[in-house]
């Protein structure tokens, strides 16, 4: 299936928000969460203005019938390329697969009339020497897959105002419930996204999706020092256990002692190198967490979020019974997408699920799958009381109509933190 190449607007705006300037716009984000369809919606944007002399050029670095297979090939093929009457502007998918690809972007920005775009699935194309090299003279574009509300406009859902229901083509009503289940279990990858979608045809494309970032974006890749992410079948059950622990806070002594008592020979210096290929590739986030009394991020424990809950549910054999870690995953992503910051809070022996920073605001959440009764109330609340701060503080709830506030304490519905950020 092709993605269809409907606008993802808040994206779309940040590639175009740093156009026609000196910076190179790099798009990073997992395989197939959309970049290159981004790429395409940027271009046919600019193509609309119908600015006479204007040039134009698409490569993706992962077609062989291009014949770039190196940096010079690559600063060739584009200067054969630039229009000699107007700007160029430059689109590079997949750039990663060129080494030296930093020094060709560079030379081209400060040599031609030019506008440049690149996209790359792993954060090591902008780690150590590279980021120093281009300090200043690019912006990052972080992209996840759909969010809830860009899912359900993928499925041509629209709902409204309450957000309760929204109308399908043939009239029958679909509640925010239903779908949000969907989605929790499915996923937000963009050529997926669809109401018809069944287990089976998703665990098919999740399979290819994970396939194709182990052997393109992961194997063979140098990670800390000495040690090769060279064993498939060990990434494989690392990125399992990430994804059965999701929202758990964890060490990678105790995961490598996991694996090892499953039969799998390993240390935990190879597990922390393979869980940061993992993150590189934009599988794995880390969440780490806030000492709240103390005011400090701390090194150990941390919990890990995958990129997509279709991706969590197909690595954990589509289980049902931790639906409420699922939906932890699915806030994190939201958080994320939103462009906040976020960490896991400690005060003491308690834990805020999330410290969320932006733009100069803080606010404290707690996640809770439902809050049926009285006692769920109190255990989700007595965290956020215990903070003497004076930040915001919420509460989001799946199931239940429970919205309002309490001492303070605002408690948000999922089709509200969802749709609407009215919190």
């Amino acid at each position: 299936m092709e993605p269809t190449l409907i606008a993802r607007k808040k994206y779309l705006n940040d590639a175009l928000r740093f156009r026609d300037t000196d910076m190179v716009k790099v798009v990073t984000g997992v395989r197939r969460c959309g970049k290159s369809s981004l790429l395409q919606l940027v271009r046919k944007q600019i193509e609309a203005e119908g600015v006479s002399g204007r040039g134009f050029i698409d490569v993706n670095l992962e077609r062989r019938g291009l014949g770039i297979r190196t940096d010079d090939d690559l600063y060739a093929y584009l200067v054969a390329h630039m229009s000699d009457s107007g700007r160029t502007y430059v689109f590079l998918d997949e750039v990663q697969r060129i080494s030296g690809w930093h020094d060709v972007v560079n030379s081209i920005r400060v040599e031609y009339d030019c506008d440049i775009y690149v996209t790359g699935s792993n954060a090591y194309l902008l780690s150590g020497q590279i980021a120093t090299y281009l300090s200043g003279r690019y912006v990052e574009i972080a992209m996840l897959p759909l969010s809830f509300a860009e899912y359900a406009l993928f499925c041509g859902l629209d709902f409204g105002a309450n957000g309760s229901a929204a109308l399908l083509g043939d009239g029958s009503v679909v509640t925010f419930d239903d779908i949000f289940r969907k989605y929790m279990e499915f996923g937000g990858m963009p050529a997926i996204a669809s109401l018809n979608v069944n287990q089976a045809m998703h665990a098919q494309y999740m399979e290819g999706v994970y396939s194709t970032v182990v052997v393109r974006d992961v194997l063979n890749r140098e990670r800390n020092g000495r040690w090769k992410v060279a064993d498939a079948d060990l990434l494989r059950l690392t990125c399992e256990y990430l994804a059965d622990t999701v929202g758990r806070q964890s060490s990678v002594t105790k995961m490598a002692g996991a694996l090892i008592a499953g039969g799998r020979k390993t240390t935990a210096t190879a597990v922390s190198a393979y869980i940061q290929a993992l993150e590189d590739a934009f599988i794995v986030y880390s969440c780490r967490r806030y000492d709240i009394h103390g005011r400090a991020l701390l090194k150990t424990m941390p919990k890990y979020y995958l990129v997509d809950t279709g991706m969590r549910q197909y690595l954990s054999g589509y289980r049902s019974s931790d639906v409420g870690f699922v939906f932890e995953n699915a806030v994190y992503l939201q958080l994320l997408y939103e462009g906040w910051a976020v960490h896991v809070g400690k005060l003491y022996r308690s834990e805020v699920d999330f410290v969320a920073v932006k733009d100069g605001r803080t606010v404290y959440i707690q996640v809770t799958d439902e809050m049926f009764d009285e006692q769920t109330r109190l255990r989700e609340l007595r965290p956020l009381r215990d903070i003497g701060d004076n930040f915001e503080k919420i509460v989001v709830v799946r199931q239940g109509d429970p919205a309002g506030t309490d001492d303070g304490i605002q408690i948000v519905r999922a089709k509200d933190f969802f749709l609407k950020a009215a919190w």
